[in-house]
Formats: C-alpha cells, structure tokens, sequence
C-alpha cells in the first residue's frame, strides 16, 4: 500500500496530466479578474496545490502546502458545498474569519471536485487582495462546471491506470499461457510417447503372463495420461487462446475414423461388447481428426460410466441435411442438478464424485461440435443414457 506522501504526488501528477487544467485558470483569472487560481488537494490533514497560475506574488507553487485548518477549503471538505465571497469586509459571515485575515484577500470562489464515487477531492479556487463580483450565475456556473470537467479527467485517468494494470496483466498470462502450453505439447509429450512406443515393444516380446500384464498396464496408462494431455491442451487454447481449431475436408471417411475408434478403444476395454449401426451415404464437410476425437471422449465416457456387462450402442448417419452421431449407454441417470454444468470444465466431480480425471472431455467435445457450427446433446434416464452430435453437413 502507497504512502500518503506519495499518494499526493500521485494526486499532483494526475492533475499535471490533465492539459485543460492550465486553461482552465487562465479563463477563471481572466474572466474574473483575480489574479490566483489553483487546484489544491483537500485531504484530512493537508491542502496541497496540484497546478496554479499565481499573477499577485502570492508565493504558492505546485507542490505547496498550506496549513489546513487555516484554510476555509477544510470547511468546503467537510460540507461539499461552495463558498463565494465578493467583498471579505462587507460579507457577515467572513468579515472576522481567521483565513481572509491571515492571508489577506478580499474576494474568494471555491468549488468542491467530487469524484465518480462520491470521494472529495479537493477545489477550483480563486482569491485576489480586491474585491471581484463574483455571486452570479455565470462565474458559479462556470466555477462548476470546471470543477466537474476536472473530476471528469481525474475518472478518466483512474480507469485508464486500472486499464492498464489489468492490460499487463494479461499480458503476463499470456506469457505464462505460451509456456504452458509447451510444456504440454513438448516436453510432456515427447517422454510420453517414449514410454508408449517402450509398451509396445514390450508387448511383441515373448513375456510370460506377468510381464504381458505390466506391458498392457503401461500401454493402457499412457493411452489415458495423452488424452489427459490433449484435453489439457485443447482446453488451453480454448480458453486461454484462440478456441480450438479445426481444419475441415470436403468429404471425410468417417465411417473408417469411427471405426478406428472403436478399435482403439475395444482394445482398451477387450471385454465390452459395442454396437455399431453406420449409415453414412452422403458426405460431410468436417474435421476428421477433430470429429474423432470427439467421439473417443463419447464412446470412453459411455465405457466407463456403463455396466461391464451392458452393450454400448454407435449409432450414426449423414444425408443431405446434417451428420448425426449418438452414442448410448445403460448406467445410472445423470443427476439433473449436473445436467447444466454437464459440458462445463472440470465438472466430473459432479457427475460421478469417485471418478477419476480432469472432467474436460465433454467440455472438449461440446467446443469441437460448436467449431463446426453444429451442437452436442444429452439425455438420460433411469434406463439410458445418449450424447447425440448434430452437425450440418455441407457447412
């Protein structure tokens, strides 16, 4: 936290960076014909000049400092109202007020500044040895509105800092962003993929039933821990990049990428039986690539979430309109309490709080089917449950 000295000389430079300040004094001596303007900072214990245009030898320059309470802008500070003063001898109420005698003036004008927030500030002051007429419309009125057009100034110049505060912040997450995101996609990967090609390796040699086991265990843990590192990265760019790219083929072999798929996944699950009803006739105009990721965040989810001795239904078809593809499984009904934070990140625990994971898979696969215009649904009941991907097909 700043201290009070130099929270004032921040106060002063914000003043210094409003160029119509010097203005504004000019117009207000001018216009007047008193020959000291100034704007003081009024706080609980000092008053401060922030800019000042000083034509009677008055002796205060930016920076200085009067005693507050020998000011009549300390009373100003506490009751937010303005003082006018034509003639100091002739007005009753300051004819014997201590400051017009200490500092021997005979016309004064303050006007409270007031942030946005309500905090005073402090004033747009004007004082001269002669008396000026000063208690009309038109000086008060203009007194005001300087006053105002200053605070104005004083907001604007807050909220540009606060600007640029949050600007370097973001600034600095981006940074760390970039970074995160190599680590992911270098240097968690490429010692991944080391033990995943070990694993197989491991697999063709002649183990006995052990060591097949801890070659499968291996296999099947870096299977899980890269698409913990894909979802990972593609939330990343999501959310703290561009969104998730994808780069769309006039006529994709889908029937082929699903079935690859399964595949992988069968070997992963070997004792699951997964039914497949593909009707794909006509072309899609889609990410491959993306669309089958999609599908192995489905078709895992509907694995793990469903009985060992249930069958998982792939049903898929593509015609003029759209591609369709819903993946249904038996298992327990998804809470509705879930259902709306269902395709949000890191929502697993709300699903199923003993599962394992990260929770960004449905959220992954909802953004992959938003890229391609199209939308990504659930049902469920106490008998099944379906995810149904509908994309548009020549879009």
């Amino acid at each position: 936290m700043q201290s009070p000295e130099k929270l004032i000389l921040a106060d002063i430079e914000a003043i210094g960076k409003i160029p119509a300040v010097a203005n504004i004094l000019e117009i207000v001596c001018r216009t007047t014909g008193m020959g000291f303007a100034a704007v003081a900072r009024v706080t609980s214990d000092k008053w401060i000049v922030c800019a000042v245009l000083d034509e009677i030898d008055f002796g205060l320059g930016v920076g200085g400092e009067l005693t507050l309470e020998t000011t009549i802008c300390n009373e100003i500070r506490q009751h937010h109202q303005s003082v006018v003063i034509d003639h100091v001898s002739e007005d009753p109420d300051f004819a014997h007020h201590h400051t017009p005698l200490m500092y021997g003036f005979q016309s004064y004008i303050s006007v409270p500044i007031k942030l946005k927030n309500g905090e005073f500030f402090g004033t747009l002051c004007a004082i001269d040895p002669k008396p000026a007429k000063l208690k009309n419309p038109t000086v008060t009125g203009m007194f005001k509105m300087f006053a105002d057009l200053i605070a104005f100034h004083l907001d604007a110049l807050a909220q540009l800092a606060i600007t640029e505060e949050e600007l370097k912040k973001e600034q600095e997450i981006a940074v760390l962003r970039e970074q995160f995101i190599a680590i992911l996609g270098h240097d968690l990967r490429n010692p991944l993929n080391a033990i995943s090609s070990s694993a197989q390796l491991l697999s063709r040699l002649n183990l006995d039933e052990r060591g097949s086991r801890i070659a499968k265990i291996i296999k099947d843990s870096s299977f899980r821990m890269n698409g913990l590192i894909e979802n990972m990265l593609d939330f990343a760019s999501g959310r703290l990049g561009e969104g998730i790219a994808i780069d769309k083929t006039a006529d994709e072999d889908l029937e082929k990428l699903l079935t690859e798929v399964v595949d992988e996944l069968q070997a992963i699950w070997p004792g699951r039986h997964i039914q497949l009803n593909f009707n794909l006739d006509h072309p899609v105009h889609a990410d491959g690539k993306r669309l089958a990721q999609l599908f192995s965040n489905l078709l895992g989810n509907a694995l793990n979430y469903s009985p060992v001795e249930s069958t998982v239904e792939i049903t898929a078809f593509s015609n003029t309109e759209e591609f369709n593809l819903c993946v249904a499984n038996k298992g327990k009904q998804i809470p509705a309490a879930a259902m709306d934070r269902l395709f949000q990140p890191f929502s697993r625990g709300e699903v199923e709080p003993n599962q394992k994971g990260l929770g960004l898979g449905l959220y992954i696969a909802s953004e992959i089917a938003n890229a391609h215009d199209g939308t990504l649904d659930v049902s469920s009941t106490p008998e099944q449950t379906c995810f149904t991907l509908r994309l548009p097909s020549q879009k």
